[in-house]
């Protein structure tokens, strides 16, 4: 007000007001004056009244360009001593980013600005210097105190700063789905973060850019709402980078309404060169597309089979979230769509149209969508195109993925105008331009509709390159690089230190072992949703194929059945329910003339866990993954019933490793008995069901106790499965091993129990002042309810050799359904 004052009063000449002797302009500090001679006559008044008019107006801009500059000093000095002072009394020295020190000549243009700019803020964050604090970076330990999250909100109406803050907490929804939180109790601060660098090899510190990180104590710590936004980190825009004397590497970029197709053909050439064998062949494929298979044609728009040569196709991933008939290819129109111009884009929905649309904007000539390339009504088409998703993914050039839909009638965010709305809200503050970073693409996908499809599990997990469309915008991420159109993140190496970058945990991190792979696979497809119960082994055959292909494991029809991984089957038995799902058998399709085995993970619902042997030692069953440990098969030969009827024999790999036994620790014996499927005494009456496991081992029969009693206290009422106690056959029953068991219903006293392989011994897992521990004291061991001679699987657990040579177990020839 007192600037504005000032150039108004230098400025000011009344108008109405008589020329008197010697009278003296207002503002005029020089005296200037007007006598009696000097009045103008009536016929010079117009030109003198001009020229006075001038000199005034002069006269008025120098006066007001010097009261401005000693009042932009007086500020200067009355800020920094007040910074000073709050400096001192925080502890801090004169180098700390909440004080501005300048060690170049002041430039009075710059520092007024700044001083415009730092209306803009509320008294918290006017104190705070942000160019500083984004040159030399907070430490996370000494992060800067903002207030409390409900003073921010009350704040931010008036300051830039915390409206960056207040708007990234509204898009948790917090406010409206829990109104009753208390934010005041949630108390904020601010530190910086590296963003990374996108080039190899040593650089000064100042070159690396920062982010802002905001930090809460309380719910923000805890709430599910503010964990799955993520954490609330804001950047510098691509504009300001030059201010610090960086390259715009990691910083942000306006979004428009429409995707950039330069941009994005840039993020496939920069893989396409740059990254080699490493994103072009991921599952060591060297293959032509099965020539059953068909694809779209965008410029013809038909459905045509796959070229017999090399092509170069895409691949679209979607959720169709409910029945298509009235577009997906049939026995009826597939003659019709085969013919140049017999696709009719009209009769499609938004989804396809834009996928094709979006397709040949890029160039692409083909693409393969599943309603338009398969006969939606001939099962055996079907069929052979599902085992073919291994080729149709494993081979493209990359796939589309609809992640910001839930049908397919929906349309492909950002492919037409309208058709999105980029959340990139940018607030200058103190001059720079700063903006809350969307979310990751691992958290947009995690809100989508898409993530929580099991079929989309594998047409993500086999692609080498894959263009995600979400609501907000666009990310594209191969084996070495991710980018997205928010961010500057393009680079020709195929290093990078980008905080874009993740470990592809959620999708398919190619491993040497392939049963680490498959069991990777197996957790994360089971953790996805289905609307046929049944078409969950379909859903994961394409990755399955491909670990063949990639393991070189021969058949895939012998190397898998019902999802399980018979060349590894001593591990790939070990599989647990997750704690949270009820033991439901999953529905099997109709007409389905036999149920699947209860050893096989793929006929329950639900998630599935391979778990350590760490988790016996707990309380109750926590569902988290681990490797898990077989150190010698103790099963010689395995067979398994196929769909004809007939008992094959199983190639199942054998592991023995070598340990040291103290000679008063009884061995364990597997049986003596060669197993002769020729002479298994088999009940023509009652023929085995197609499935069923056969096999030679040792069974004894073991009490059982809920660890904790039946009111465990750390159980939860959520759990549907506990950990029980096996206590030893002898008279005075003591700890020694562990079984996980369904606990609805409840598990009866005594349970069967039947071994299956030998693994390392640790403390913690028995009784150890009845039993010593040594290297492999203890049995995996599956507990099972037998009826009129076939097993079913009950339960998995641990036991300790010395208890079972104990027990007198006996040798069973063994038919496990």
């Amino acid at each position: 007000m007192h600037l504005s004052l000032t150039l108004q009063s230098a400025l000011m000449i009344p108008s109405n007001s008589k020329a008197q002797p010697s009278q003296q302009f207002p503002g005029n500090p020089e005296g200037f004056t007007l006598s009696p001679s000097d009045v103008p006559t009536s016929g010079t008044i117009a030109t003198r009244r001009l020229v006075s008019t001038h000199t005034s107006l002069a006269l008025a801009g120098i006066i007001g360009g010097i009261s401005l500059g000693i009042l932009a000093v007086w500020l200067l000095v009355a800020r920094t001593r007040k910074l000073k002072e709050n400096a001192a009394s925080a502890g801090t020295s004169e180098s700390s980013p909440l004080l501005v020190q300048y060690q170049a000549p002041l430039n009075l243009q710059t520092y007024t600005a700044k001083l415009e700019n730092d209306i803009l803020l509320c008294s918290t964050c006017a104190k705070l210097d942000f160019y500083r604090i984004l040159l030399y970076g907070i430490h996370e330990l000494e992060p800067i105190p903002l207030g409390s999250l409900s003073s921010i909100f009350e704040r931010s109406y008036q300051c830039s700063f915390c409206r960056l803050i207040s708007l990234y907490v509204r898009r948790t929804r917090i406010m409206e789905d829990f109104p009753h939180i208390d934010l005041s109790e949630i108390e904020c601060g601010v530190h910086t973060t590296l963003c990374g660098a996108l080039r190899r090899g040593p650089h000064p510190p100042l070159r690396y850019g920062r982010r802002l990180y905001i930090t809460g104590n309380g719910l923000w710590q805890t709430h599910p709402a503010f964990r799955a936004l993520g954490p609330l980190l804001i950047h510098l825009m691509q504009e300001d980078a030059s201010k610090f004397g960086r390259p715009v590497d990691l910083h942000g970029r306006r979004v428009k309404n429409t995707v950039d197709v330069g941009l994005v053909k840039k993020w496939i050439k920069l893989c396409e060169e740059n990254h080699g064998d490493k994103c072009r062949n991921v599952w060591r494929m060297d293959r032509n597309m099965p020539e059953f298979v068909r694809v779209v044609d965008v410029v013809s728009m038909a459905v045509i089979p796959a070229p017999s040569h090399r092509f170069r196709h895409v691949a679209l991933s979607y959720v169709w979230g409910g029945n298509g008939a009235e577009y997906w290819t049939t026995k009826d129109n597939i003659a019709k769509r085969s013919i140049p111009g017999g696709l009719n884009a009209a009769n499609l929905p938004d989804t396809i149209t834009d996928s094709i649309s979006f397709v040949r904007q890029l160039g692409e000539r083909y693409i393969w969508i599943d309603a338009l390339c398969i006969i939606q009504d001939d099962l055996q088409d079907k069929i052979s195109q599902l085992h073919a998703m291994d080729s149709v993914y494993g081979l493209s050039y990359f796939t589309l993925i609809a992640a910001g839909g839930k049908t397919a009638r929906d349309p492909l965010p950002g492919c037409r105008p309208r058709t999105r709305t980029p959340q990139i809200h940018i607030e200058v503050v103190q001059g720079l331009h700063l903006f809350v970073t969307p979310p990751t693409h691992e958290k947009a996908l995690g809100m989508s509709a898409w993530i929580t499809r099991c079929w989309t599990y594998q047409e993500s997990a086999l692609s080498c390159r894959r263009i995600y469309f979400t609501g907000q915008e666009v990310y594209f991420e191969c084996r070495c690089q991710v980018f997205c159109e928010s961010i500057v993140a393009e680079s020709k190496a195929d290093f990078c230190r980008s905080f874009l970058r993740h470990s592809r945990e959620e999708y398919f991190p190619f491993s040497t072992d392939s049963f680490w792979s498959y069991k990777y696979a197996v957790e994360r497809c089971t953790r996805r949703n289905l609307t046929v119960e049944s078409d969950i082994v379909d859903a994961l055959t394409g990755v399955t194929n491909a670990l063949v292909v990639a393991f070189r494991l021969g058949d895939p029809a012998r190397a898998f059945q019902y999802g399980m991984m018979l060349t590894e089957l001593h591990q790939a038995l070990l599989w647990q329910h997750d704690p949270l799902t009820p033991r439901t058998r999953r529905s099997l399709a109709e007409g389905s003339n036999s149920s699947w085995p209860s050893w096989a993970w793929a006929t329950w619902c639900g998630a599935v866990v391979y778990m350590s042997r760490s988790v016996y030692r707990q309380t109750r069953v926590t569902g988290y993954s681990s490797e898990v440990s077989v150190d010698e098969t103790l099963v010689d030969a395995w067979y398994i019933v196929d769909h004809g009827g007939g008992i094959v024999p199983l190639d199942v790999q054998k592991v023995s490793r070598v340990y040291w036994i103290e000679e008063e620790q009884p061995p364990y014996s597997s049986p003596g008995r060669t197993l002769d499927p020729t002479a298994m005494p088999l009940d023509t009456h009652r023929p085995l069901k197609p499935g069923t496991l056969i096999f030679c081992t040792t069974s004894s029969h073991f009490a059982i106790t809920r660890r904790g009693g039946e009111s465990n206290e750390e159980s939860s009422p959520a759990d549907h499965y506990g950990l029980f106690n096996i206590l030893s056959a002898t008279t005075s029953p003591t700890w020694v091993g562990t079984v996980i068991l369904p606990l609805n219903p409840a598990p009866p006293s005594s349970i069967e129990f039947i071994v299956l392989s030998r693994c390392d011994g640790a403390h913690g897992f028995y009784d150890e002042e009845s039993i010593k521990p040594y290297r492999g004291c203890l049995l995996h061991v599956m507990g099972v309810s037998e009826n009129e001679g076939l097993m079913e699987r009950v339960g998995l657990g641990i036991i300790h050799i010395v208890a079972w040579v104990a027990s007198t177990p006996e040798e069973k020839m063994v038919f496990l359904r």
